[in-house]
């Protein structure tokens, strides 16, 4: 064995709902178990269970999913893999929430030993095509993400909601807007699963009658059939990479705020306090003008999202 080749960095995007006793706990055996491996990433942890995107060497990410899943809850946990660089995070971060998911409803939210409790039908990547192929037109796709990660890769022809945050979801399907696919067979999807869950759960319990979430999210569907099936585009994720693509087919959908020339690159708005990010291509980045701050402060996007 070459004891100078390169080493591979993974990065691994997992949740898991089950009752959780102490979060404070485990909170402190998981950033305890991370510090110990040299990893880092965001890690939410609350009464209902976990939400984490951690990155490191694969080895080290090997031994953290091993032993991540000593914890009862955990044992089933799915975690998807990506290829990572190193870079990914500047830090870890792990913390307890009242939510794993911010959209401003804990209460309404059951979760149990088998999961989120009345949350929609789960469906394998398989079965969101097959779905498609038997009902057609009539099968909706509904992105469960914020708005601005549906401007570089979404499902064909899907329904994105106008929400800035995942806190903004509840008024929105509140708002009549969407009732008329309450009959409709509607599929949610977001980037790994986790906020489908929840939203699912906000659906069904406002009327909708046949929800859908897709089991692993888009990254699980994109794994599965690359630039091949539904999906188009690049998925925007929640570290220094912001964005992967799924085949070297992928379709550049995203639009430069500034000119509108083709691009799926997000950069970061050049006022530290903002949390906001901008769609610009090459030309326009370029321009120091172009990344300065117009946002509404009071606004701003789900910094402590995972996926």
């Amino acid at each position: 064995m070459n004891k100078h080749a390169p080493k591979l960095n993974k990065v691994v995007l997992y949740y898991g709902f089950t009752p959780v006793a102490d979060p404070e706990a485990l909170r402190l055996w998981q950033k305890q178990l991370c510090e110990t491996l040299n990893l880092k990433g965001r890690i939410l942890i609350s009464k209902h269970g976990i939400n984490g995107t951690v990155g490191g060497e694969m080895a080290d990410v090997k031994k953290y999913v091993r032993e991540t899943r000593r914890y009862q809850g955990f044992k089933n946990m799915v975690f998807k893999w990506s290829d990572g660089t190193g870079n990914e995070f500047p830090r870890l971060r792990v913390v307890v929430k009242d939510e794993l998911v911010a959209f401003g409803n804990p209460d309404e939210i059951k979760v149990d030993e088998n999961g989120v409790v009345g949350g929609g039908i789960h469906l394998r990547p398989e079965q969101v095509n097959e779905l498609v192929k038997e009902r057609g037109d009539e099968v909706v796709f509904f992105d469960g993400r914020n708005a601005y990660e549906a401007k570089i890769g979404k499902f064909k022809n899907a329904v994105v909601p106008d929400v800035e945050t995942s806190r903004d979801f509840v008024a929105e399907i509140e708002s009549g807007k969407y009732d008329h696919l309450k009959d409709k067979p509607v599929v949610t999807y977001c980037t790994g699963g986790i906020r489908c869950e929840i939203l699912s759960v906000v659906m069904k319990n406002r009327g909708f009658n046949e929800v859908y979430q897709i089991d692993g999210g888009i990254v699980k569907y994109g794994n599965r059939f690359g630039d091949e099936g539904s999906w188009e585009g690049s998925l925007y994720i929640f570290d220094d990479r912001m964005s992967m693509d799924f085949s070297d087919k992928a379709k550049v959908i995203g639009k430069c705020d500034k000119c509108s020339a083709p691009t799926k690159d997000f950069r970061n708005c050049n006022t530290a306090s903002c949390h906001q990010l901008i769609l610009l291509c090459d030309n326009c980045a370029s321009l120091p003008s172009n990344l300065s701050c117009t946002h509404d402060q009071s606004r701003q996007r789900d910094s402590e999202m995972v996926g």
